[in-house]
């Protein structure tokens, strides 16, 4: 492990409760990321960088306190514990409620993503050869002229931690991650198509081949001039649709996973990153068909937001957050989790030593059903499959949003028909998750970065679903 001072993490716990505090954290924490990207061919400047340091957070009566520092000597550790007790004890006169945190077992693990070959080993000219190799593909479907703007993006990063608390915890991992971001702009006759494309998982090089970066960027260059030479315009009226698991997963993702963020369900992040249309109460409400089902799960192996435990000790576990459209539970921290009078389910994350862990999503996907996508199809009389989107929105609250279709097909009578030009679904989450009618057995994933907070902490995720099918929604036309 890069970590070579787990012994500040102990120091600083010792000196919080020596100096009063009722609990204190300390994550010492590593994250180190080589980039390569290639811009129309041109290799860009080759970036790395490294952040090293340890955050500690203490509670003292109703306060609570964070601070963070990348001076890793035992004098400055100390210092900071000892600023931090200061602060909280000086805050806790300003609240009129006892600050808690939920009851959890202590924990002493070592835990991490499996990898074959170290991220370590991989130089930028390896990354530089595997960009290249994209760009050729690309040109020998598309052309310079068909595809004119080609955006490359390559990223091998590693997340260490060691996190220790003074109920006992001990934790120690390692996350290796490869990420792949790209945007195609294709132009004919003066129609333009843009697709932004990202590819990642947790793992060694091997990722690079395991999630087809290769041939997933051969796919979307053909698909680009499909749509350009092929795609038809498209009218708008009230039918069934198909979205595709690229589809499925983001609207999990933005209208089901961060609502279900409970600082946001009490209204903390209403400033940051937005509100959210539920309230504490919801758990049972009804917002969906009895075909809804969206989950969270950490500790899918490979996932791009995989781990086994969160920030705060706490052991992962997939949360269903909906299950035949009701609200069955929201992503938790220890604090949040007190506030309503249950366990955390291990939702808090940081994406450095310098930030504090909130609530956080991992994996949030669509369940499989028990439907071939043949069949599905097969079901709808006149409808659209929405296989990927071009671009979407959604509002504050979580509740209005938008999606623009990229790869669209009509459906007549059954049959798979001609492309058709970026059909928008605009719907509203509950009229959304009532008009499921049917899911595929698919189940397939995309990666993102999702972010959130104050300063902004990108954090790394994996959303998806199967095939789903909406019956009777208004589809409108670009």
């Amino acid at each position: 492990m890069v970590l070579q001072d787990e012994d500040l993490a102990e120091y600083a716990l010792s000196e919080a409760l020596k100096q009063g505090a009722t609990y204190a954290e300390a994550r010492l924490q590593v994250n180190t990321d080589k980039e390569a990207s290639l811009k129309n061919g041109e290799v860009e400047p080759l970036g790395y960088g490294e952040s090293l340091g340890i955050g500690v957070r203490v509670m003292y009566g109703k306060g609570m306190a964070f601070g963070a520092t990348n001076r890793l000597q035992k004098d400055s550790v100390i210092d900071l514990a000892r600023t931090l007790v200061k602060n909280a004890k000086s805050a806790s006169k300003y609240f009129k409620e006892k600050l808690k945190m939920s009851e959890e077992d202590s924990f002493i693990a070592k835990w991490g993503a499996v990898e074959e070959q170290k991220l370590e080993e991989i130089d930028s000219s390896q990354m530089i050869v595997s960009l290249k190799e994209m760009e050729k593909e690309v040109l020998s479907i598309a052309g310079a002229t068909s595809i004119p703007f080609r955006l490359f993006y390559l990223s091998l990063s590693v997340e260490e931690k060691f996190y220790v608390n003074s109920q006992g915890t001990r934790l120690e991992s390692r996350v290796p991650r490869v990420s792949f971001f790209g945007i195609l702009t294709g132009h004919q006759a003066g129609n333009v198509v843009q697709r932004a494309v990202q590819m990642g998982a947790s793992g060694g090089w091997e990722v690079y081949e395991r999630v087809r970066m290769l041939e997933r960027i051969k796919e979307e260059s053909k698909t680009i001039v499909d749509i350009l030479a092929k795609a038809e315009k498209f009218s708008s009226e009230e039918m069934d649709v198909i979205v595709g698991p690229e589809v499925a997963g983001i609207m999990a993702h933005e209208s089901v996973g961060h609502p279900s963020e409970a600082d946001r369900v009490l209204g903390r992040e209403a400033a940051q990153a937005g509100e959210s249309y539920l309230v504490a109460s919801d758990i049972g409400r009804q917002v969906g068909s009895s075909q809804a089902f969206i989950s969270d799960d950490p500790t899918i192996p490979g996932s791009s937001g995989y781990y086994l435990y969160d920030d705060e000790g706490v052991p992962a576990r997939k949360r269903r957050l909906i299950a035949e459209g009701r609200i069955t539970e929201f992503l938790q921290n220890r604090e949040t989790a007190s506030r309503f009078g249950i366990k955390s389910n291990g939702a808090a994350r940081a994406n450095d030593y310098s930030r504090e862990p909130i609530v956080r999503m991992a994996n949030t996907y669509v369940e499989p059903g028990d439907m071939r996508l043949e069949e599905m199809i097969r079901s709808v009389k006149k409808g659209v499959m929405i296989k990927n989107f071009m671009e979407w929105n959604i509002d504050d609250k979580r509740l209005n949003q938008r999606y623009v279709g990229h790869e669209s097909y009509m459906i007549e009578n059954g049959e798979l028909k001609g492309l058709v030009k970026a059909p928008v679904l605009e719907i509203t989450t509950p009229r959304l998750w009532s008009s499921v009618a049917a899911r595929s057995k698919d189940l397939i994933f995309d990666t993102a970065t999702c972010g959130k907070g104050d300063p902004m902490q990108g954090i790394p995720v994996w959303h998806g679903g199967p095939y789903m099918l909406l019956k009777n929604v208004k589809i409108g036309a670009r």
